[in-house]
């Protein structure tokens, strides 16, 4: 058990190994793209050629695979290969160590033993500051087993923010600033917009494209991929309109048990936008702009905005495959209305108060 293969991401693979090898490498980077399009998957990767023997004393441009760094690596039992990912709350109110890495280590394993295809964190879980003091605590230990340690932070913009916390956020960035020069820190972002901006300030930023045909081709034909799929599609009578939503992005086919729901919602919204802005269009948008989620429900309206961000490039790509550019413009315009939805949404705002603007806006933006 271990990961999947890496798809795709050929060319930015090639230019990483080649910054490593060159000793240009940044020691503190940002992967920024879309939802799903293995951000996370390549974070990992990358520590594990940073760790592969092989790859350091001959120039490899990938992980050997079959040192013993690389096997660590692979099934993500590494001691110096470290990922952060957002969890839910532990019910302790203040967790040790101990107990946060023992909850990343059981988590890991359940991913390990899915064939690595795991769901993505849910929109209630985070980054607390009990994570983020175990991560800095981590950092100023040497590394165990190789010459350096590796850190990959999943779905960074989740961190918590607490009052009282300063200690571990100003430790954070320091980190992030000046790690040692064994230290390499890997974050990761479909949001880059909602990280703090002192973060956003200390690290080096690079995209991440979403797969092209051929690498999304050789995915789906991944064994491990057509089981899951398989079972996916019994379970949540999941067909090929899933995997065109994908686009490029084959993390949003495993997105869990809500992933019905939210793009059901997301669905019903969307009809609701583009209603005419008459008496009836209001109202069926005020009806819909109720009936979301309260605070209590947060992390499922957050995976509902994921979701319209998911339909609305879809709906881009159908617009322009059938030469409606125009349409396509404005659909994809009003994408930056949901992404600051989602940047507005880690606050402490009403659900429905954002809903019901959003939808003034795209109805505004889609029906013009």
């Amino acid at each position: 058990m271990g990961h999947r293969p890496l798809y795709g991401h050929d060319a930015l693979r090639e230019r990483l190994a080649a910054s490593w090898h060159a000793g240009r490498l940044p020691a503190s980077m940002l992967l920024v793209g879309r939802r799903g399009v293995g951000k996370q998957r390549l974070a990992l990767w990358l520590g594990q050629l940073l760790l592969c023997e092989r790859a350091a004393a001959e120039q490899l441009a990938e992980p050997c695979g079959g040192c013993q760094h690389c096997r660590y690596a692979d099934r993500a039992v590494h001691p110096d290969l470290h990922w952060f990912f957002p969890r839910p709350r532990l019910k302790d109110s203040d967790p040790s160590a101990d107990d946060i890495k023992a909850d990343l280590a059981e988590t890991i394993a359940e991913r390990m033993s899915a064939d690595g295809l795991w769901s993505p964190s849910p929109g209630s879980d985070g980054l607390h500051v009990a994570t983020v003091r175990t991560l800095v605590r981590q950092a100023s230990v040497r590394p165990a087993m190789a010459a350096r340690a590796v850190f990959v932070v999943g779905d960074a913009e989740r961190m918590v923010s607490q009052e009282g916390a300063d200690q571990a956020a100003n430790a954070f960035l320091k980190l992030l600033e000046e790690p040692s020069a064994s230290t390499t820190l890997i974050l990761t972002s479909s949001e880059p917009g909602a990280l703090l901006p002192t973060i956003r300030s200390r690290v080096v930023t690079i995209r991440v494209p979403p797969l092209t045909r051929s690498a999304m081709s050789e995915f789906l034909h991944d064994e491990a991929v057509v089981r899951r799929l398989q079972v996916l599609a019994r379970k949540h009578d999941m067909g090929a309109d899933a995997i065109a939503r994908a686009a490029g992005a084959p993390g949003e086919l495993f997105t869990g048990e809500s992933t019905g729901a939210s793009f059901a919602n997301a669905a019903r919204l969307l009809e609701a936008a583009l209603l005419p802005a008459a008496s009836a269009g209001t109202a069926e948008r005020a009806k819909a702009a109720a009936a979301q989620g309260v605070a209590g429900a947060r992390g499922a309206f957050t995976d509902m905005l994921d979701a319209m961000t998911v339909l609305l490039h879809h709906r881009t790509q159908q617009c322009v495959a059938a030469g409606h550019d125009a349409d396509a413009r404005r659909t994809a315009s009003a994408m930056m209305f949901v992404e600051d939805a989602k940047q507005r949404a880690q606050g402490n705002v009403s659900p429905q108060l954002l809903t019901a603007s959003l939808l003034s806006s795209l109805q505004r933006t889609l029906r013009r």
